[in-house]
């Protein structure tokens, strides 16, 4: 019976805190001695070698991959932990353009078209499914057609749109699609939420989309981490107030646990269910006059988000463990 458990991410998967997401949970696996085998899809070549065989009597993927230290078949692997891997095109940055995006598109298609494909493995989450998630605007639609509360939202490259959209719904914020690419240094950067005045407005909304929002006049910041049925939620509070508390000392942030409303929690589970994820991370603004019951507005998902940083951190790793460690269903 298939037991192993793929873990697919870079070899350092170093992210806020120093929190190594992946290797928490390959250590989780491995005390309950699960097989665990960490790939890198980006380290192919002689460190990473294939061989992968289908015909129309056996239509499942066979033959072995080959780490450093490990080996697997496809048909030994359960479960795939799919985490933050190297992008492709890395491994070929010393070749010059054309050849670079061909190789990583080979790459990515062939290597990657097999681990993305095993027949039967419960993927957390699967990566085509992370890529349809991590669109905000079908985030918000979701939501709303759920239930849950959504702050007024403007997308737009128009001056005017912008302007009336301030003027009825002020104050507003401006939010960023996605994180800020690595520049010419390799570095990569944040741009946080930030207020804006409609007095700066001119015809450079013009170069691209951009997402602006009726600010909620919140109470507190909470993180939902759903993994598989199980729920954990932490309110966050930055000791300066600030707007966006990702923008600060994470060292510095207040952490309470809390109960996560009935009505919200169902609708978490019937987001992840529709969007074919098993796991997110949802941010949500709370919102109230301190005698009333707290008001949940929810902001995003990251279908793919850290959690390492929270205070009960070590029992969303166990919940990871439980929700890799299953017997795999049938093939088709």
């Amino acid at each position: 019976m298939a037991s192993t458990v793929l873990v697919v991410t870079a070899l350092e998967d170093v992210t806020a805190l120093e929190d190594v997401t992946a290797d928490r949970v390959v250590a989780a696996l491995n005390a309950r001695g699960v097989p665990v085998v960490r790939v890198d899809p980006a380290d192919i070549g002689p460190d990473l070698t294939f061989g992968f065989r289908v015909d129309g009597d056996r239509p499942v993927w066979s033959g072995r991959l080959c780490t450093a230290s490990r080996e697997v078949e496809p048909g030994e692997v359960a479960a795939v932990y799919y985490r933050r891997p190297t992008p492709y095109g890395a491994r070929f940055a010393h070749l010059p353009r054309q050849q670079r995006d061909f190789a990583a598109a080979e790459a990515r298609h062939g290597l990657g078209g097999v681990l993305n494909d095993l027949p039967g493995a419960r993927y957390v989450n699967h990566p085509a499914a992370v890529a349809r998630a991590e669109f905000k605007p079908a985030q918000l639609r979701r939501f709303a057609r759920l239930g849950l509360s959504i702050p007024p939202t403007l997308i737009t490259n128009d001056v005017k749109a912008a302007e009336e959209f301030a003027a009825g719904h002020g104050p507003v914020v401006c939010k960023t699609f996605r994180g800020l690419p690595a520049g010419d240094d390799g570095c990569a950067g944040a741009i946080w939420t930030q207020r804006v005045d409609p007095k700066d407005f001119d015809d450079a909304l013009a170069v691209t989309a951009h997402l602006f929002q009726a600010e909620i006049p919140k109470t507190g910041d909470v993180r939902v981490t759903v993994v598989g049925r199980r729920v954990f939620a932490q309110q966050v509070t930055a000791p300066d107030g600030a707007l966006d508390w990702r923008r600060g000392d994470w060292n510095a942030l207040l952490h309470a646990p809390l109960t996560v409303p009935p009505p919200v929690e169902a609708a978490l589970h019937a987001y992840l269910a529709s969007s074919g994820l098993v796991f997110g991370c949802f941010d949500f603004a709370l919102t109230g006059d301190g005698d009333a019951p707290d008001h949940w507005t929810a902001i995003e998902c990251n279908p793919n988000g850290q959690w390492g940083w929270l205070p009960d951190a070590a029992d969303i790793t166990e919940a990871f463990a439980d929700l890799l460690t299953v017997e795999r269903k049938g093939c088709s």
